[in-house]
């Protein structure tokens, strides 16, 4: 009896940890039914990023035939680029310039694309043995990147380096900080990364279940272990709040900037307004919300109009 009694005491001793995860008022966001209109025969693969443009246009970064699509708010197709210069889609963004930077997770690279969709910079190794923990130059399985006011950029890297690296506008190497592990300033899979008004970084920390914050040198600010598991991050600036892709609980929550549950809304399922495996996040000037789903091959659209 003895060893039955040790599992069921081990049992309830995890349910606290559940229990800790916090929730809040259902968002006052609607869902856009049938938002992204593609063309006659084209679908989705797995989708994987979004982002959001200075015109509110919106980039969905994908693992089908078309991996890189912009739309207009509406919904409407504007262009289509990418095939064959992805192996991996993961993480995208825009840049104050309007320059797509995506993310290829499986070739071990961050690409620079114009807007019209000619490759400006490639950065990290695609041939060879990807960079380790301490690489330089080159990295293992990144995931995303975002901006600092000057141009600099911040890339999270990602599924094995387990990392956040700092580069240069011109695509120097500046610094890098982290490393596998559950400690402060470590991570496990660094699977985004977010930057507010104040140069006060975000990164999630997806499998630990928390976010960490950094200023803009690596220096460790404070942490959110409460909050889900964050797959994907927007910070939004007209709300001065981050919207967070909790993948494992499958629903959208927004925090302001003490990581206190402002909303949430989403909850598991295939059909419209549901969510599965939402594993990345954009918001326009509108205060619109965009999320891509893995496991749904889609993104939704909810606004608060």
């Amino acid at each position: 009896m003895k060893p039955i009694a040790v599992l069921l005491t081990a049992a309830f001793s995890l349910l606290p940890a559940f229990a800790e995860l916090k929730s809040g008022p259902a968002l006052p966001h609607k869902l856009v039914k049938d938002w992204a209109q593609l063309p006659k025969g084209w679908n989705f693969g797995e989708c994987s990023g979004v982002a959001v443009d200075k015109q509110d246009n919106v980039w969905v970064f994908n693992r089908g035939p078309h991996g890189i699509i912009q739309f207009d708010k509406h919904g409407n197709m504007l262009q289509a680029w990418g095939d064959g210069t992805i192996k991996w889609s993961h993480g995208i963004r825009v840049d104050g310039e309007g320059n797509v930077w995506a993310v290829d997770q499986k070739g071990h690279v961050v690409i620079k694309y114009n807007p019209a969709g000619r490759v400006q910079m490639v950065l990290g190794n695609r041939q060879g043995t990807p960079g380790d923990n301490e690489a330089r130059e080159g990295f293992s399985e990144p995931t995303g990147v975002t901006f600092a006011p000057n141009g600099d950029l911040f890339v999270s890297d990602g599924y094995v380096n387990s990392r956040v690296v700092k580069i240069g506008r011109n695509g120097d190497y500046i610094t890098h900080w982290g490393k596998k592990g559950n400690g402060d300033g470590e991570f496990t899979i660094v699977h985004d990364i977010a930057l507010d008004s104040r140069g006060k970084l975000y990164v999630a920390d997806r499998t630990n279940s928390r976010i960490q914050m950094f200023d803009m040198d690596g220096k460790f600010l404070g942490k959110w272990t409460d909050i889900g598991q964050p797959w994907g991050l927007a910070y939004s600036a007209k709300e001065d709040a981050l919207y967070v892709a909790d993948g494992l609980n499958n629903r959208v929550v927004k925090l302001d900037m003490t990581g206190k549950i402002l909303g949430q809304f989403g909850s598991y399922g295939a059909a419209p307004g549901r969510l599965n495996f939402a594993h990345n996040i954009a918001v326009d000037s509108e205060g619109s919300v965009y999320v891509v789903e893995i496991k749904n091959w889609r993104v939704q659209k909810w606004t608060q109009k």
